[in-house]
C-alpha cells in the first residue's frame, strides 16, 4: 500500500510534468496564478512543489494555470513499487 508521502510525491510530479511540457517556469506559473486571482510568488510555488503538500484545489488551480485540460494518471509514473503494487491491485 503506498504511503500519503508517496502520493503527494505523485502529485507534485504531475504538476512540474505538466510545467515542463508546456514550458512554464515558477515565475510564469506564479504569473499566470494571478490572472486566476491566487496569488503566490515564485519562491512559495517552489516552496510548495518541494514540500510536496498542498491541497487538491491548488493542484487544480495550477494544472489549469499550465493549460491542462486533461490528466491521465498513467503519465505519471509509480514512484515506488508500492504504488505500482497498489495499482495492480485497484485492477
Amino acid at each position: 500500500m503506498a504511503t500519503e508521502d508517496e502520493w503527494a510525491e505523485r502529485a507534485k510530479r504531475m504538476i512540474r510534468t505538466e510545467m515542463v511540457r508546456r514550458g512554464v517556469s515558477y515565475e510564469g506559473l506564479s504569473e499566470r496564478l494571478a490572472s486566476l486571482g491566487a496569488h503566490d510568488s515564485p519562491v512559495n510555488l517552489r516552496n510548495k512543489m518541494s514540500r510536496g503538500k498542498f491541497t487538491a484545489a491548488f493542484m487544480l488551480l495550477c494544472l489549469e494555470a499550465v493549460g491542462c485540460n486533461f490528466l491521465s494518471l498513467s503519465d505519471i509514473p509509480p514512484t515506488s513499487n508500492s504504488l505500482m503494487h497498489s495499482k495492480v491491485e485497484a485492477e
